[in-house]
């Protein structure tokens, strides 16, 4: 069960880096992401979604570790690292659904809450 849940959370990274990588790149995706206030982001909001491709890659690693995928042997898996991102990604769920974006309620808000789960999975795991 644990590697099935740090597979879907690795598969949802991976799709979410593909968005930024997007808006980062300027398509008219940003209904879907920093609030949805802009069609198109703005520069800053461009570089924010260029670094956030590289956190999701942390995130996955991490995911992927606690699960005991990535760690190399005798290594401790990253216990407190697993439930850091449970809570951030328990947190995104409450403000993607408080996102004033329809588009980013919609999307982002069951994203988040199925990154919290399989999360929350690893972390018991």
């Amino acid at each position: 069960m644990v590697t099935v849940a740090a597979v879907v959370a690795t598969a949802l990274l991976v799709a979410l880096a593909a968005l930024q990588v997007a808006l980062a790149a300027g398509a008219p995706l940003g209904r879907l992401a920093w609030g949805g206030h802009h069609r198109v982001l703005p520069t800053r909001l461009r570089v924010g979604s260029a670094v956030s491709v590289l956190l999701y890659a942390l995130f996955a690693w991490l995911v992927w570790r606690a699960a005991g995928i990535a760690a190399r042997p005798g290594e401790e898996p990253g216990g407190v690292a697993i439930w850091a991102l449970t809570v951030y990604f328990a947190v995104g769920v409450v403000a993607n659904a408080a996102s004033r974006s329809r588009p980013e309620r919609a999307v982002m808000t069951p994203v988040a809450a199925v990154l919290a789960a399989c999360c929350l999975v690893v972390a018991l795991g």
